[in-house]
């Protein structure tokens, strides 16, 4: 085992995969001899050369649109979107045209296509830079859509989304990318858990408590500090959110009868309602409360001095939890 930061865990999954096959190249602005903004493809280029690392100009559409060709040609190309907001530009070609290529064509063109994106709050930043798009890609048949929460999942994660025919959508926590945890570099993918299946990152049997992504560290906090209350959190950590493994959190929550689901991006439309959704309808008769969800505003994300008030944190995770045992809590007595 090696000690790597979430980031680094990346860097290293980057490089495993760029040495075992020629045609993985990776893309993006300032990526090369940069080493991108979050120094996460630092040294690649050095070490694998200007053709493999490749710096492109500031244009999202055109980056996507010579991925596409790239990918149609048998290459794997792996692309980073600088910041989760400035993903719009090269929306149309990602739903439009790279989710639907392989059935378009009957299944004879496969888009072996990673697209990187940093997404979430929490690093006090400029607009466009803290946003949650994930919901968008989550709807659009024919993507991938994946989260990693720690280094070893983000390691393994990353080398599974370049070996996939499938277009992924790879989402990485940035306010995460400097935990730690151990990795272990010469583990076999053949016998690693597959990306598309949820991970209990923390036993429980009062409440089951879903998240992904930079949350799933605050949502063990939680379990922890519910714990010394007395009550016993069960923490899933998604990973995969299209598709979702709706068979680890139904077992969940059949065994603890209740549910509360939380992220970053705002409620309206979110991830959390297909999960409450969905989860309704496959366990009602074993659900002792209506689940809850514990989510972003529904609002442009804010200024960086007003951004603790908008993501979830431990209180508000804590204060779900109390919703759904019927506990006091801040909607105690609030009339709708």
């Amino acid at each position: 085992m090696t000690t790597l930061t979430l980031g680094k865990a990346i860097n290293q999954g980057l490089r495993r995969s760029l040495a075992s096959d020629d045609k993985v190249v990776l893309m993006g602005e300032d990526i090369g001899t940069l080493g991108g903004v979050f120094r996460i493809t630092d040294g690649l280029k050095a070490e694998f050369g200007a053709h493999r690392v490749v710096d492109t100009p500031l244009s999202e559409a055109g980056i996507m649109g010579t991925a596409v060709g790239l990918a149609y040609r048998g290459f794997r190309p792996v692309v980073e979107i600088q910041f989760d907001g400035f993903v719009y530009p090269g929306f149309d070609q990602l739903v439009a045209q790279v989710a639907k290529l392989h059935y378009r064509s009957r299944g004879t063109v496969r888009m072996p296509l990673t697209i990187r994106i940093p997404f979430g709050g929490g690093i006090g930043a400029a607009e466009h830079h803290s946003e949650s798009p994930e919901a968008y890609f989550a709807h659009t048949a024919g993507l991938r859509v994946v989260a990693c929460s720690n280094p070893a999942d983000a390691y393994v994660m990353i080398q599974q989304a370049i070996a996939s025919d499938d277009p992924v959508i790879f989402l990485e926590p940035k306010r995460r990318y400097h935990v730690k945890g151990e990795v272990d570099e010469t583990a076999s993918l053949a016998d690693a858990k597959p990306m598309g299946v949820a991970s209990v990152a923390a036993a429980g049997s009062d409440v089951t408590l879903v998240t992904y992504g930079a949350l799933v560290q605050t949502a063990r906090d939680a379990a922890i500090a519910a714990a010394e209350d007395g009550i016993s959190i069960e923490v899933i950590d998604l990973r995969s959110l299209a598709p979702v493994d709706y068979a680890t959190v139904e077992a969940s929550v059949r065994r603890t009868g209740r549910l509360v689901v939380a992220h970053e991006a705002g409620q309206q439309g979110g991830v959390g309602a297909e999960l409450a959704a969905s989860i309704t309808e496959r366990c009602f008769e074993f659900l002792e409360a209506a689940p809850v969800r514990v989510t972003g505003h529904d609002i442009p994300y804010p200024p960086a001095k007003l951004e603790k008030h908008h993501l979830p944190d431990l209180d508000r995770i804590l204060d779900g939890v109390d919703r759904a045992l019927g506990r006091p809590n801040s909607l105690s007595g609030v009339e709708a």
